[in-house]
């Protein structure tokens, strides 16, 4: 085993909510999808593997020939009430709130502070591990995964895209996590 943690974040494939501009229920994968999953993702060797506990999340592990480990701390952001809903259906003033200010949650759900904490936890949790991990999750996850390692403010969240399928890699080495490298599909 190495002397540092090499995680691979691989972003779920593309689901019928996102192709249509609504909030994530918990869905399996579309036919795209699964023709992104078809295409060679290269993962290289890997000694452990997680996921959230969502459809699209499991669905996208196994399709990638991982035995995963479902973890709830990769669970996709709780919309709540909005879950479902087409993005230009929310309130504007709603909308404009929960884009503005990482603490807020006006539709009942998690914030993007809240998200962050549980990633954060998560990512710590990490520390007494070695190897290659790989974590099958949401762009939500991944985006708040790539604000703690580079110990960004959370009003920061919407300026990471993360697509479909798309790879994010860390490492941790001693305390500190590095972004090493974003690759992949972007929709």
């Amino acid at each position: 085993m190495s002397e540092v943690v090499r995680l691979t974040l691989v972003s779920h494939a593309m689901t019928d909510a996102m192709a249509a501009g609504r909030f994530p229920i918990d869905e399996p994968l579309n036919a795209r999808g699964l023709r992104q999953l078809d295409a060679t993702v290269e993962l290289g060797p890997v000694d452990a593997a997680t996921c959230g506990p969502e459809k699209r999340t499991r669905q996208t592990a196994e399709l990638l020939g991982l035995r995963a480990e479902v973890d709830d701390a990769l669970a996709d952001l709780d919309c709540g009430t909005w879950r479902g809903q087409v993005l230009g259906g929310v309130a504007p003033a709603e909308m404009a709130i929960w884009l503005t200010d990482a603490s807020q949650a006006p539709h009942g759900g998690e914030s993007v502070v809240d998200l962050m904490a549980r990633v954060r936890d998560w990512l710590a949790s990490l520390g007494s591990r070695r190897g290659r991990l790989v974590a099958v999750t949401h762009p939500a996850v991944v985006r708040a995964a790539v604000l703690v390692a580079l110990d960004a403010p959370p009003k920061s969240f919407w300026r990471v895209d993360v697509g479909p399928v798309s790879r994010t890699v860390l490492y941790l080495r001693g305390q500190a996590w590095t972004l090493r490298s974003t690759s992949g599909a972007t929709g």
